[in-house]
């Protein structure tokens, strides 16, 4: 089947299972503000440990303070981790095998058109280096800590691909710097090796799934307040009033990324997002991703320049 013309089932929210098959460790990168806190709120209120994986510790101790007022007793343990440096997140895959077994990485942060080009730690330009190739190491290095029977890996999509390519001689290039457009270029990366990251998991007979999932349209201002938690950035007031037909809260953009990490039905390959009209909006539904996001020539490229810019290796076959 075309990966254009996949039907959409539609899920309520309510479907992610209270603590089954028993309570998980979940790891949300990114959990201090927008879809990662209302993300690791709504599973802790399911019951199960989230580990809010952060940048800030100030920050990630005020989400923990959000996150404990608004469910009873929250099982909640931080990690410092700054995808935009990779000798943090080499320390974050060390310190998280002291936190024990770990069921699902929720691979949420990023950074979202900065107007200005920026560099991480190690050069590379920031979106790229934060959404895409700080993910890349960070999944590498923590995948052999996952539950190999029924661990996930689930990475945040975003409708931006269908504006993207990647250059096929260099699919880490920037060319003319232009942040929106470089963005859409992150999300594309992160996509590709999602479902690529799928089917080489598949080909060394691992269980573990890899999945893709997008929050559609999702404003903080259409969300519901968190005084302690600061917006990821800065949206109009007017945008509340246009959620609902064309856009949702993050709290309701949350609900895909959920369902693909603790939810019952999710197969490894598939691509979650709402199912309302142009998936921006809408309960979570298995929905098509661009054939460029499916592309395993585009996708093998991305992964071999990957590995050469962070020094990190997959060994999917040491996992079986």
């Amino acid at each position: 089947m075309s990966a254009e013309a996949v039907s959409a089932e539609v899920v309520s929210p309510d479907a992610v299972p209270d603590r089954a098959p028993g309570q998980r460790t979940v790891v949300v990168t990114g959990a201090s503000a927008g879809l990662g806190y209302h993300a690791a709120e709504q599973l802790a209120a399911k019951g199960h440990r989230v580990v809010l994986a952060v940048r800030n510790p100030e920050r990630g101790a005020a989400a923990e303070r959000s996150i404990r007022r608004h469910v009873d007793a929250a099982d909640l343990a931080i990690l410092h981790l700054d995808l935009a440096d990779l000798t943090s997140v080499r320390a974050a895959a060390e310190r998280l095998a002291d936190l024990g077994p770990v069921h699902a990485l929720l691979n949420n942060a990023g950074v979202v058109g900065s107007a200005e080009r920026q560099e991480t730690a190690q050069g590379f330009e920031l979106q790229v280096g934060t959404n895409h190739l700080g993910h890349f190491a960070w999944t590498a290095l923590t995948l052999p800590l996952l539950d190999q029977h029924a661990g996930r890996v689930v990475h945040l999509g975003s409708i931006a691909h269908r504006f993207a390519t990647l250059d096929p001689r260099d699919p880490l290039a920037t060319g003319r710097y232009e942040g929106h457009r470089q963005y859409a270029r992150s999300k594309l990366a992160v996509m590709l090796f999602g479902f690529e990251l799928a089917e080489r998991l598949a080909d060394a007979g691992s269980s573990v799934a890899s999945v893709v999932a997008h929050p559609g349209l999702a404003l903080d201002a259409a969300a519901p307040p968190r005084p302690d938690v600061a917006p990821t950035r800065s949206e109009p007031a007017w945008m509340r009033a246009g959620s609902g037909w064309v856009a949702q809260g993050k709290d309701a953009g949350a609900w895909p990324l959920v369902h693909a990490a603790v939810g019952d039905g999710v197969r490894s390959g598939e691509y979650w997002g709402p199912g309302g009209p142009l998936q921006f909006a809408g309960a979570p539904a298995v929905v098509p991703a661009r054939i460029r996001a499916h592309d395993r020539t585009a996708a093998a490229r991305l992964w071999t320049a990957s590995e050469r810019a962070t020094g990190v290796a997959f060994a999917l076959d040491a996992l079986v």
